[in-house]
């Protein structure tokens, strides 16, 4: 994981300097990327200041282990004042953990899979616009499909989850800032900020389907 990290930041105009403890990866990772390589323990204020740590915009740990990665990371901004500190969370329990003992981002691989399984899920009816807060939720874009339910009648009555906020109505080219008691109609299309687990939720409460089947559909 370090070395195609690496290889993606140089290909991002980044220049990583990379603390690796095994002396083979180190000799694989300089010859092949030709960046600076410390042979060192990340967890040891002698290999991350070797590293030049203290002149790092962000320090990220990936290693298998949590309890390495997150003693990186707290050195890193505790001995080192690095402003932002990133950890891999091999176990996605202890995500919450690192996050509050002090690393800005906990990455847990099984989160973000699940967190992209939610989103992609009936994207033929679900336009995906942005992620926020490193995924957990969404701006979407949706069409009020032909025969929707409320239509005509007030947002409020939808009653969405606190989960969803619908954040503007564009109805024949014209954008509204929508309120409780604004009307809304099929064919409208909403931009609704929700929370990626609750995409199901929004599925089923807008009755979205399929394009092509006369009812939600995303231009």
């Amino acid at each position: 994981m370090g070395y195609y990290l690496a290889k993606a930041l140089l290909e991002h105009n980044h220049e990583p300097t990379v603390v690796e403890s095994k002396k083979e990866a180190c000799a694989r990772l300089a010859n092949n990327l030709d960046i600076p390589v410390i042979f060192g323990d990340g967890t040891t204020i002698e290999a991350l200041q070797e590293a030049g740590t203290a002149k790092a915009d962000v320090l990220i740990a990936v290693s298998g282990q949590d309890e390495i990665n997150l003693i990186a990371c707290q050195l890193g901004r505790l001995e080192f004042h690095v402003r932002r500190t990133i950890a891999k969370a091999n176990n996605p329990k202890n995500a919450d953990v690192m996050r509050e003992l002090g690393v800005d981002i906990a990455v847990s691989s099984i989160d973000a899979i699940t967190r992209l399984m939610e989103r992609e899920v009936d994207m033929s009816t679900i336009k995906h616009l942005i992620s926020l807060n490193q995924g957990e939720a969404s701006i979407v874009e949706i069409v009020l499909p032909n025969d929707f339910k409320y239509s005509g009648k007030k947002l409020s009555d939808i009653r969405l989850p606190e989960q969803m906020v619908v954040v503007s109505v564009e109805r024949s080219g014209e954008m509204l800032i929508p309120r409780g008691n604004t009307l809304i109609f099929s064919g409208d299309k909403l931009l609704i900020l929700t929370k990626d687990d609750a995409m199901h939720e929004l599925k089923e409460r807008f009755r979205l389907t399929d394009e092509g089947s006369g009812r939600g559909y995303v231009k």
